[in-house]
């Protein structure tokens, strides 16, 4: 259990331990202007206080109109800096580095949002879908930047950006969706020039010392596309890589039957081997055995907890203390979270909310 209580340290940047709580949103706690709450405040405060040594905070739009749901957290105003120092405050007390997802859902804003629903091309299967135009990728690209000078301003460490799960930045990663002839499609760098210009204004905005993550889709479309897009995204000066998947309907990689982790976690691994830059592996990782397993085989450099750590705000510490923790259910169909953050069946097990 000793290898995901080892320190790291990336841009001078001391991370006390391996563990990562993953970017989680908390349905309907914010509201249409994009506020923190308390709520927002005890939740990451809590996970910091049980020793997590990364939190990345929930998915927080870079822009009003590019929200995934009405009451998302935001960043697209300075008016919102206010309450998430507020986090980061309660979090560093406690000795956890901060990270702030910035996110903008392209085609998975809701009409409720936004009359548009924005991409690097038109999909025909989707009638509200809009291929921007250069003038409004560039718009976009000031709206992540502006974001992440808030973050600093906030008090956080970095800044993660959102490049998987069929989000604004993987649509125009993935080869199977971005169509353009212009400077933004057809080879890898030119799919990831929206994302590269983010990231060089970012280092320009705030400096060297400010950690920029990637959320990157492994398999958009396939894994060895993934491979050549985390390359890419090395190149273009990403300091730490977090590897989900690409959106439902991609192609999903065989993992061999030795491997006895899921395909998203083996995809993880399997980026982690062209990369000098340290990577995060996530999903259903659940146990603390099974984290350092990857940690002690050298899989991976850090590894994410979700659910398993919204159903147990101790994971961290029981993990420390050879303690059983208590796991995600896994309800079916989906997280009853999704429907509000409270209806966890597990929720009794947990105190902040």
């Amino acid at each position: 259990m000793k290898a995901i209580f080892k320190d790291f340290e990336i841009k001078g940047i001391k991370i006390k331990n391996r563990i990562v709580m993953p970017p989680m949103v908390n349905f309907g706690w914010s509201d249409e202007n994009g506020f923190v709450n308390e709520k927002h405040v005890r939740h990451y405060e809590e996970r910091a206080k049980a020793n997590v040594g990364t939190i990345i905070v929930e998915a927080t739009a870079v822009k009003k109109e590019g929200r995934g749901f009405v009451p998302q957290l935001g960043i697209w105003n300075d008016s919102q800096i206010e309450g998430m120092k507020k986090i980061t405050n309660a979090c560093h007390e406690f000795g956890s580095v901060m990270l702030l997802q910035l996110h903008h859902g392209g085609f998975y804003t809701p009409e409720t949002v936004s009359e548009r629903a924005v991409g690097p091309s038109i999909d025909t299967k989707i009638s509200r879908s809009y291929s921007l135009t250069v003038e409004e990728i560039k718009k976009i690209t000031n709206d992540f930047i502006n974001g992440a000078v808030r973050a600093k301003k906030a008090d956080f460490d970095g800044v993660e950006l959102h490049g998987a799960h069929l989000y604004l930045l993987n649509l125009f990663a993935s080869a199977s969706i971005n169509q353009r002839t212009d400077e933004y499609g057809g080879s890898v760098a030119s799919r990831l020039k929206f994302a590269g210009d983010i990231i060089k204004g970012i280092k320009n905005k705030v400096g060297n010392d400010f950690i920029i993550c990637y959320r990157m889709g492994a398999n958009a479309p396939t894994l060895d596309d993934g491979i050549q897009i985390a390359k890419e995204l090395e190149k273009l000066g990403v300091d730490i890589l977090n590897v989900s998947h690409g959106g439902v309907n991609r192609l999903i990689p065989k993992v061999p039957e030795n491997f006895e982790y899921n395909w998203i976690v083996y995809s993880g691994t399997q980026i982690k081997k062209h990369l000098k830059i340290p990577v995060i592996v996530v999903n259903e990782i659940k146990t603390p055995e099974r984290a350092s397993f990857l940690i002690e085989n050298n899989l991976t450099d850090f590894v994410a907890i979700g659910r398993d750590l919204l159903t147990d705000p101790q994971w961290a510490d029981k993990a420390y203390r050879n303690e059983e923790v208590n796991q995600c259910l896994g309800c079916k169909p989906r997280c009853k979270r999704y429907e509000g953050a409270e209806l966890c069946p597990k929720n009794k097990n947990v105190n902040s909310h």
